[in-house]
């Protein structure tokens, strides 16, 4: 009897450790690599506020000022592959370095775009950024999923994304504090702060070292044309992986697209002004954002993802109807419960997704992170279509993505 205690005993143990979200050799490059989720939450959140400066500083349309976000994600949906490939050859960190450094430089070009006040100048200098973040999203994502057990992968980046939330909430407030504040703020000083902070951040990865983490044989022998070429070739044939990019692109339309125009929405009713509604944007919605991930991280360690997904999707997009229809107070509810459903949203259909490609991780990675281009979508749909009818009625446009992540989830489970 005392031995089968002794093996019940060190078979519940070893059961624990297996479990746990990251295995203890890998306690610091999850720490290192999560602290980047921070940086491109931050970034990406800082275009919400920058959409609505630009319509007042250069007197455009809404639809004249998705450009901002149309530009950046357009520098993810051409970088992404190449970012993939590059990763393949050179390893994560040089991925990590070679990204921060395209931000860097995406940012400082703010001081000159300033100085001679040219839309298309600060355009050009977001697709820089756009091209950086993609580099480090492609590198850091499949990276943290493979930090741990597959199991728990899905939790994992969950954890690793809720320092994105994080970078979301600063982002707005702090933007916020400077472009609206009485005298009308610079936008080239807190991009350059941000160009420099990055900078220093490269400097410390090139002195780190990070653990390259190969799933299989196939992973290794990934670095020639050829078998780049066949490892495309074998995701494309792969029916879930389709669905899954499909998918993501879907999400994409649907949380940028209401990020971008949260400003615009709150202040049409002329109850608050633009740096009112930059806090709530920070603190309200992107705040809820966070929690909820941190919250989804513990609840699908104890639910499958899949249907935590699917729950998720359907009260989203039962939310962005209710904002459609304009009720009110329900339509604020509708509001706030998008922004809390939708949290899981992307580190779920990611972990998914990238758990079926077993060696071809980092090519995937890459065609998965082409997918904001769908915030670049849908930012332009709900611009024209409140620049022509309202702003209540461009909402159709996430809830009509987020039907498709259902039909996603009802579609996998078969």
């Amino acid at each position: 009897m005392r031995l089968f205690n002794l093996f019940l005993l060190n078979f519940v143990v070893k059961e624990k450790l297996r479990m746990k979200l990251v295995a203890r050799k890998y306690i610091l490059p999850f720490i290192l690599i999560s602290s980047l989720f921070f940086i491109w939450g931050f970034a990406r959140a800082v275009l919400d506020v920058l959409n609505k400066h630009f319509q007042e500083l250069l007197s455009i349309s809404i639809t004249q000022s998705a450009m901002v976000q149309a530009t950046t994600y357009l520098g993810y949906f051409l970088m992404a592959v190449p970012a993939g490939i590059y990763i393949t050859r050179r390893g994560y960190r040089s991925g990590v370095v070679g990204g921060l450094l395209l931000f860097a430089l995406g940012a400082l070009l703010f001081i000159p775009g300033e100085r001679v006040m040219s839309f298309p100048v600060f355009l050009t200098a977001l697709f820089i950024i756009g091209c950086g973040l993609a580099v480090l999203e492609t590198a850091a994502n499949p990276y943290v999923t493979e930090l741990g057990n597959p199991s728990t992968a899905s939790s994992r980046l969950n954890l690793a994304q809720s320092l994105n939330g994080l970078g979301c909430i600063l982002g707005p407030v702090v933007m916020g504090g400077f472009l609206f504040s009485a005298d009308g703020g610079s936008v080239a000083l807190p991009y350059s702060i941000m160009g420099a902070t990055v900078l220093l951040v490269a400097l410390i990865f090139t002195r780190v070292k990070l653990p390259e983490i190969k799933n299989d044989k196939s992973e290794s022998s990934t670095s020639d044309p050829q078998s780049i070429k066949q490892s495309i070739s074998q995701l494309w044939a792969c029916a879930t992986f389709r669905a899954g990019v499909f998918t993501l692109f879907c999400y994409e339309i649907a949380e940028i697209s209401i990020n971008s125009l949260f400003i615009n929405y709150v202040t049409s009713s002329g109850w608050m002004d633009n740096s009112q509604a930059t806090f709530l944007l920070s603190f309200g919605a992107l705040g809820l954002f966070m929690a909820a991930r941190v919250i989804g991280s513990w609840v699908m360690s104890k639910i499958k993802a899949m249907r935590v997904l699917r729950f998720c999707a359907v009260g989203a997009a039962v939310g962005a109807i209710l904002v459609a229809l304009n009720i009110n107070l329900l339509s604020g509810i509708g509001l706030f419960a998008c922004y809390a459903l939708e949290a899981i949203m992307f580190p779920t259909i990611f972990a998914l997704t990238i758990a079926g490609v077993k060696g071809n991780v980092k090519i995937a990675s890459s065609f998965l992170m082409m997918t904001p281009i769908g915030g670049a979508v849908g930012t332009l749909l709900m611009g024209l279509i409140a620049d022509s009818i309202n702003i209540s009625t461009a909402f159709m446009i996430p809830a009509i993505a987020y039907c498709f992540v259902i039909i996603y989830t009802i579609r996998r489970k078969r």
